[in-house]
């Protein structure tokens, strides 16, 4: 057999090789939607049995609910987010802004719902910072390359993961039912979701650090603190402050789902608004709270490519 022959017959080996992890490949793939499909509309189904049958009914109303949440006058939203009064009302005072002429009360004033968003962005950032202060030290516990004790690796594992396991409302009711419904349950609960978190994704930096400045310590004589504080800590912490960061872009849209069921802030004003039916007040606050978010948004990335440098951040975007 000539070694063209031997070619020709590896190479439609290869061939046929492909075609079957193709077919097979593709198999998976149509069985993978297949099942996601039939668990959407076994899931749809259940929620229209749970609903008595209006789950399908109601549907074609979602148009009618974007009609009442956009207000025929614009102003009306204007007037809803800074609480005012109609200019119709007499004694009101007319003052001339960038954004059109709004009518105000016995003077300016900072408007409530303000107030109530930044209740909402401070319990994100206390609870962020909680997260961080406990985040750090159960990370270097945690981490393979740093700590010798398995056991001890195990069990701050196995904490981490026990605070992350439930969600933040299962934990915010929880302490409801000790420190009563305010912005001190949502704090709790979203510290000690965010401890569990950001000691995983801070672990798993440590795991890969550069181990030679450990190594020079440990042979200097120095102590697990000591490696820790002078070898570590420089490499990882701007990596540490970037996922912080992203953390607290997560903590507000979660604290704005905490004061809708009792934490405080604008989640509640917001779930009251909607509850009510006052259209143009939800569209304002949701424009408030989009406005915030995106404030936050733009700040944590700018300061994250101060921290990382804008080459590393720009390869991880």
């Amino acid at each position: 057999m000539t070694s063209a022959t031997l070619h020709s017959d590896a190479t439609r080996q290869q061939a046929d090789a492909w075609r079957r992890q193709t077919s097979l490949r593709r198999f998976y793939t149509a069985l993978g939607v297949g099942l996601l499909l039939a668990a959407m509309f076994a899931t749809m189904w259940f929620a229209d049995e749970a609903n008595a049958g209006h789950f399908f009914d109601r549907l074609p109303h979602i148009l009618d609910f974007l009609s009442w949440l956009i207000p025929k006058d614009l102003n009306d939203v204007w007037r809803a987010l800074f609480d005012i009064a109609s200019p119709s009302d007499r004694g009101t005072q007319e003052f001339n802004f960038p954004l059109g002429r709004v009518y105000i009360w016995d003077g300016f004033y900072i408007p409530e719902y303000f107030e109530l968003m930044l209740t909402t962005v401070n319990v994100a950032l206390v609870s962020t910072f909680i997260g961080f202060v406990f985040a750090v030290p159960f990370s270097f516990i945690a981490a393979r390359n740093l700590t010798p004790s398995p056991i001890l690796r195990l069990v701050v594992k196995r904490f981490m993961e026990l605070l992350r396991a439930f969600p933040e409302i299962v934990i915010a009711g929880l302490f409801a039912a000790i420190v009563s419904i305010g912005p001190v349950a949502a704090i709790i609960a979203i510290g000690l979701h965010s401890i569990g978190a950001l000691g995983k994704l801070f672990y798993e930096i440590n795991e890969n650090i550069d181990m030679r400045p450990e190594e020079g310590l440990r042979a200097v004589g120095a102590n697990w603190f000591e490696r820790v504080r002078f070898a570590d800590l420089p490499q990882v912490l701007p990596n540490f402050m970037s996922y912080t960061l992203l953390r607290i872009e997560i903590n507000v849209r979660i604290s704005t789902i905490m004061g809708a069921v009792g934490g405080g802030g604008i989640g509640e004003e917001l779930k009251l608004a909607i509850s009510r039916g006052f259209g143009a007040k939800t569209l304002a606050l949701v424009l408030l709270l989009f406005i915030t978010i995106v404030l936050v948004d733009q700040f944590s990335a700018w300061l994250r490519r101060k921290l990382v440098g804008e080459q590393a951040f720009l390869m991880s975007a």
